[in-house]
């Protein structure tokens, strides 16, 4: 008596995934091979169908022996590592169905049999496998974003290989996890076909057909697609998008900003529609900020982000206390290779009580008051369209009339002298005469921020170079000034991961930032003392004095380690060390640098970051404003 049972496979059936519907994000990883491109198994003649599953008999004959063939490049051991069924066992139908099913489902076969037949005392069970062909060739078509060498380079599935259904499977997931990563949410493989040894990977990449803005009333169209970072003819990426809606959300001209998708007239085409609603972009701002030696100063201002719809900024208010000021600006702040960047607008300011030092003594020569007015103008350009680097030149005039009084330490022993400078015997109310300013400052950065980020990561670097002109208590001053700015924004999640993750849970969007920031500069020919440069106080060095030193050379350096602790909270360590020195002081440059290690606070509220600093330097002082120092 003869028995043979039969279990037939589709060969690689259905696509990958077929173009998503609206160009949804999901796509599926299972794979269609064309009904055309089909190899069916060949099946000899005695070969039936599998039937309905019936109980097994339990007096039914024994399996004296079970065996493959149809393979030659899978070994046998590897297919019999997940049958079931086991020489001494009675035969069991379903088990030999599920037998047949898991040796199918190893990947390597086109189709996958059995057949039992009569031996001595018992039955042989013989698996009957149909070998998918060996690669010799993998295709890609439709990939611009990554050339084919890159997707295979990618793959599991390399010629030479016999094609796995299973592996190939998990190899084009790779490739779906590697467009999303870039962004590139909505490009698909569209099929896979088998063409012999040669397997045909089609891949949709789609373009960005039309971008639809609608919902804005006040704002100019043309104003908003400067802040888009997608173009028609583009393709999709979800990056881009993701940092057109902050950029835009971040102007301050709308309440909301939200996107929709519509599929384009071809399959690889998509339309996106950004729809905003419009805010009050004129508000009213109160300022209030802390010094030891200014004391409490505070007052209100006025801006307006969006004046007449053309993305202009309007700015003026005025500040009260120890820092007085005043000032009105309008500028239109974007910049790019096309469209330049510009800025005018006037200013007073007036600071109580500043310490004039000596360069070897803690000990002040006298105090004064500053009075300070002027106006400026400024204008700029990116080198390129999207280049990282840009050149800006301001122009500024301004006069400053200094009132000094008798209270100082050696004021009061030289006051009949006009306070000679024991430095050069030169008259300090010379050095800090009333005079006219007027100087040209050009400079060239590059912006190397990483805009995609919810956080700050990169670095800034600017170089700037001032020419100026003073004319002070009849005395002509001409200057050049040079100096360099570095900042970096570094985060060490990963480097300290396990003190933060354990103390305060760490945030992917928010992780610690080490920040540093670097200023060196020098001078040459006769530089007036207001135009020197300054270090000292809660903008430069935490923990002296306001404009603590003045100096034609100047190193600066701050370092901060920023943990948020939670949402709206962050703590700061920080290390500030610098100062200026004057050539004509005997002190040489990098000697006797100051020194301020400090702690701070910040708090994010819907006034702003507010930041209160506590700095040990020259002598504990507490600092308080809004946003972070650099």
């Amino acid at each position: 008596m003869r028995r043979r049972f039969k279990i037939a496979a589709a060969v690689l059936c259905t696509c990958l995934l077929a173009v998503m519907p609206a160009y949804a994000a999901d796509v599926s990883a299972d794979v269609l091979i064309s009904k055309d491109m089909q190899q069916p198994p060949t099946v000899s003649s005695d070969v039936r169908p599998p039937r309905q599953a019936s109980m097994p008999s339990l007096t039914g004959p024994v399996i004296r022996n079970i065996t493959v063939t149809g393979n030659s490049q899978v070994v046998t051991p590897h297919i019999l590592s997940v049958v079931t069924s086991k020489v001494g066992e009675h035969v069991d139908e379903e088990k030999l169905r599920k037998d047949a099913e898991a040796i199918f489902e190893l990947g390597f076969f086109a189709a996958a049999d059995y057949k039992v037949t009569d031996v001595n005392d018992g039955v042989g069970v013989n698996f009957v496998v149909q070998e998918n062909p060996v690669v010799e060739s993998i295709k890609f078509t439709g990939n611009t974003v990554y050339t084919s060498q890159q997707l295979t380079d990618l793959i599991f599935t390399k010629p030479g290989m016999i094609f796995n259904r299973t592996f190939f499977r998990n190899d084009l997931q790779r490739i779906k996890e590697k467009y999303q990563a870039d962004g590139y949410a909505m490009a698909n493989v569209a099929d896979v076909k088998i063409d012999g040894a040669t397997i045909n990977v089609i891949i949709v990449e789609p373009k960005i057909s039309q971008i639809v803005i609608q919902g804005n009333k006040i704002t100019k169209k043309y104003i908003i697609e400067r802040y888009l970072k997608i173009k028609e003819g583009d393709l999709f990426n979800s990056n881009k998008l993701r940092l057109t809606l902050n950029r835009l959300q971040g102007l301050g001209f709308f309440n909301d900003v939200n996107v929709n998708f519509e599929p384009g007239e071809k399959n690889d085409q998509v339309v996106v529609i950004l729809t905003v609603e419009e805010a009050r972009t004129g508000r009213v701002g109160f300022d209030v900020a802390y010094g030891t030696q200014s004391g409490f100063s505070g007052g209100i201002s006025y801006e307006n982000f969006n004046i007449g719809g053309k993305g202009l900024k309007l700015s003026t208010g005025f500040q009260l206390g120890g820092r007085e000021q005043i000032w009105v600006t309008l500028e239109q702040p974007y910049m790019s290779g096309k469209v330049m960047s510009w800025r005018y607008g006037a200013y007073k300011r007036a600071w109580d009580d500043l310490y004039y030092f000596t360069e070897n003594s803690s000990k002040y020569l006298f105090k004064y008051d500053r009075v300070k007015y002027g106006a400026f103008a400024g204008f700029g350009k990116k080198f390129g369209e999207d280049s990282k680097y840009n050149w800006y030149l301001l122009l500024d005039w301004h006069k400053v009339n200094n009132d000094t009084d008798e209270t100082g330490y050696y004021a009061k022993q030289n006051w009949g002298k006009r306070i000679i400078n024991t430095r050069n015997n030169e008259t300090i109310l010379d050095d800090l005469g009333d005079g006219n300013y007027y100087s040209a400052t050009a400079s060239i950065r590059r912006f190397n921020i990483d805009e995609y980020l919810p956080y700050t990561k990169g670095d800034v670097e600017t170089v700037y170079l001032q020419g100026g002109k003073a004319s002070i208590e009849d005395k002509d001053y001409s200057y050049l000034k040079y100096w360099f700015e570095g900042r970096l924004y570094l985060p060490v999640d990963k480097l300290l991961g396990n003190v933060f993750e354990s103390t305060f849970g760490i945030n992917t969007d928010k992780p610690p930032i080490f920040a540093a920031r670097v200023m060196i500069g020098s001078a040459s020919g006769t530089v007036p003392y207001d135009e020197m440069y300054i270090v000292g106080g809660d903008t430069t060095l935490r923990g002296y004095d306001d404009e603590y030193f003045h100096g034609e050379q100047m190193l600066l350096g701050n370092f901060e380690l920023r943990v948020p602790v939670q949402k709206a909270l962050s703590l700061v360590a920080f290390y500030d060390v610098g100062r200026t020195w004057r050539k004509d002081s005997g002190v040489s440059f990098g000697s006797d640098i100051g020194k301020a290690p400090g702690v701070g606070v910040r708090l994010n509220t819907p006034l702003g970051n507010i930041r209160l600093d506590y700095a040990n330097g020259e002598e504990s002082r507490f600092h308080f404003g809004f946003g972070e120092m650099f």
